[in-house]
């Protein structure tokens, strides 16, 4: 773990030091609250209302947040030929791949963090529950943590940024509209299909409303883990080429 924390706390000083994770946060949030001030205060609606269609358009923020942090991580560690030195050091592929994950989760988190304002207004405002604010924030960081997963996978598989970029945004797109493509389907593929989806059924219809659901929760957490071991196992097939 020694070496993790290390990692950790190399990437995150990267992070902080650098304008790009800045810049990233700075126009996710703009667009964010214009988005908020133009669509959920719009006219007199329920607060229970505004805050699911916060949420709503929240969850593709903090999903491209995700990829956004973590698509360079490996491919520019590669085209910086730093990975040579990672790679030949007494340092285990998973120790590489968990320490830049845990400090991409970091600045994510800090992310989520400086848009929390957005619903507490709505709470300050109307009639709704810091429940229903946890749980929908519990959502989009299990959804961005995916995001991040998937993102670090990209960056494991090529040394170029923006193929890594392209790939972990097609897999989230894929991921994220597989219950479109179940709809038009019969069973029992359609509910193969349902369950593997990413965002309307397992975001929309529980985290947006702020209905807790464990198996939704442990579906994200399924997906992180699977994408963090293709990182390392693409990562360890590298080693030998």
């Amino acid at each position: 773990m020694r070496a993790t924390s290390i990692i950790f706390r190399r990437e995150l000083g990267s992070y902080l030091r650098s304008p790009i994770g800045w810049v990233i946060i700075a126009v996710l949030l703009l667009v964010d609250g214009i988005l908020f001030q133009a669509f959920a205060m719009r006219g007199e609606q329920l607060s229970a209302v505004v805050l699911e269609t916060y949420f709503n358009f929240s969850s593709m923020f903090a999903a491209a947040a995700g990829v956004l942090l973590s698509f360079r991580l490996l491919a520019e560690e590669r085209q910086n030929h730093s990975m040579v030195l990672l790679t030949t050091s007494p340092v285990r592929d998973t120790e590489i791949v968990l320490g830049k994950f845990l400090a991409a989760l970091t600045f994510l988190a800090l992310f989520l963090v400086l848009s929390l304002y957005m619903p507490l207004l709505i709470k300050v405002n109307g009639k709704i529950s810091g429940a229903q604010i946890l749980v929908g924030y519990l959502g989009l960081f299990l959804l961005g943590a995916t995001g991040l997963a998937v993102g670090l996978f990209a960056s494991a598989l090529t040394r170029y940024q923006l193929i890594a970029l392209l790939v972990a945004a097609a897999i989230m797109v894929i991921m994220g509209n597989v219950y479109q493509l179940a709809t038009r389907l019969d069973p029992p593929v359609r509910d193969v299909l349902s369950d593997m989806d990413l965002w309307w059924v397992r975001f929309q219809n529980s985290f947006m409303r702020g209905i807790l659901n464990l198996k939704d929760v442990v579906f994200y957490l399924a997906n992180i883990y699977f994408f963090l071991l293709l990182a390392v196992k693409t990562l360890e097939s590298k080693r030998w080429q």
